[in-house]
């Protein structure tokens, strides 16, 4: 799987900026970005000392021109991004020098990166596993300082050696029992199943422990999907408004203005939400806006959170009932608004329609509703959990598929002792468990998954 070339891209955003960064990787990144740098002093690159950074210019050997000035970065493998030697070239950041800069490299035997190709180098050459990897994603999408920590976290191996620590054990299990397989003469095969027995117990607790924080993981780097629905006029673009702080929806007295979703993000207890208001339910002849209540009763099947907004001023109408029927069930926080003016509608006149994880009052106009929310995002991610701590969390959907399948092989071990099978099924079902943890690092995964996932990275990356 390893490809033994040099390879560059530019690692900073497409654009005008102050710096670009072009950055090379290689066996010959020093050789080749050397023939094409100038600088007061004549000692090659690859002689000057690594870790260092070094001033001159990048120059056309074909036509002696100079493309530009530039800080020339020497990381000498393995201690490097990727494990090779890289070489990081510093210029203006217009447009123009980084792609000259870039020309002139592939003009020199260097190769065009794919996307993701400088982490998966550092992956092949074992400076990170798989989760690590995933984790600079991870990283760099994040929206708000928990999805930071919880990536750093796991850039820093909390998961990874919870999965390294679990595959030790299951593989001196499988072992044990291998050797029971091949001396059956011994006749310890009853006592070897109790005593694989009783290892896998404390095992099967942590990785239950770990599955437990999916939630909130997925919470945390996902964000939540918070969809606002009620009828036209209710007040959900006010909220909106208020929420977001500005007047990001039109607010008129006319029904509904609101024709289409309207999205934005916002931050909430440090979690980030994907907050989308929709158009008013009601049944309409108007094409367009039919399409947008349509769609807003399709976002209520995808939501984390439902804000269903009422006017509490009047009494239930037959399309607020539909309403609060079709999010009944839902983790839906019922929102009474226009509690500024005197109130028609009861908590005990919502719960007649089904059931709401909360029934709150709020007046949109007066710009109300933003602590209401963030105490139920509170709820909702952490459930009454301290926030995050130091212990592994599990966040990705591919780290937790992989856990919940080889949970469940353990299981069927255990399930396989308890039925008295032979210890020949317990250690396949071992080995199972033992191969799908080593998906989540790295260490069993198939070529085609690898280059599936890197290519998620951007280029330069």
């Amino acid at each position: 799987m390893y490809i033994d070339d040099t390879i560059a891209a530019i690692a900073t955003p497409p654009g005008i900026g102050g710096v670009g960064i072009i950055r090379v990787s290689g066996k010959d990144s020093f050789p080749i970005v050397n023939s094409l740098f100038k600088s007061i002093g004549t000692v090659p690159l690859m002689d000057r000392q690594n870790r260092t950074i070094q001033y001159g210019t990048i120059v056309d050997p074909a036509t002696n021109k100079t493309i530009d000035e530039v800080l020339v970065l020497l990381m000498k493998g393995p201690h490097s991004y990727t494990a090779e030697d890289v070489v990081e070239i510093q210029c203006h950041g217009g447009i123009v020098p980084v792609r000259q800069i870039l020309k002139l490299l592939v003009n020199h035997d260097v190769r065009m990166a794919d996307a993701g190709e400088f982490t998966k180098r550092a992956f092949m050459n074992g400076r990170i596993d798989l989760t690590q990897a995933e984790a600079i994603i991870d990283i760099i999408e994040a929206k708000t300082e928990d999805s930071l920590s919880l990536a750093v976290a796991q850039l820093d191996g909390t998961v990874s050696s919870f999965v390294k620590d679990v595959r030790e054990q299951l593989i001196a299990m499988i072992a044990h029992l291998e050797v029971t397989i091949d001396y059956p003469e011994e006749d310890i095969e009853d006592v070897t199943s109790q005593e694989v027995r009783e290892q896998l117990q404390p095992i099967l607790k942590a990785m239950d422990e770990l599955l437990s924080t999916a939630n909130i993981g997925r919470l945390i780097r996902d964000g939540i999907t918070t969809v606002i629905v009620g009828r036209p006029n209710a007040g959900k673009s006010s909220l909106m408004n208020a929420l977001l702080r500005e007047n990001r929806a039109i607010v008129t007295d006319i029904p509904g203005t609101t024709r289409d979703s309207i999205e934005e993000y916002m931050t909430v207890e440090g979690i980030s939400l994907r907050l989308i208001d929709t158009a008013g339910i009601r049944d309409t002849q108007d094409t367009v806006e039919a399409l947008g209540v349509e769609r807003a009763r399709d976002y209520i099947n995808k939501a984390d959170i439902v804000l269903c907004v009422i006017d509490g001023s009047t009494p239930l109408t037959p399309e607020e009932i539909g309403i609060l029927t079709s999010v009944s069930g839902l983790n839906t926080i019922v929102l009474l608004n226009k509690s500024d003016v005197a109130q028609v509608v009861t908590d005990e006149n919502i719960k007649e329609h089904g059931t709401f994880t909360a029934i709150e009052r709020i007046s949109a106009k007066e710009g109300e509703g933003s602590a209401v929310l963030a105490k139920w995002v509170q709820e909702l991610v952490y459930g009454g959990r301290v926030k995050q701590d130091n212990s592994a969390m599990i966040s990705n959907v591919r780290h937790i598929s992989l856990m919940e399948q080889a949970k469940a092989q353990v299981e069927q071990a255990l399930s396989s002792i308890d039925m008295g099978m032979p210890v020949d099924f317990v250690a396949t079902d071992l080995r199972s468990a033992w191969e799908l943890l080593g998906d989540i690092t790295g260490d069993t995964i198939r070529e085609s998954m690898i280059d599936e996932l890197f290519s998620r990275f951007c280029l330069g990356k």
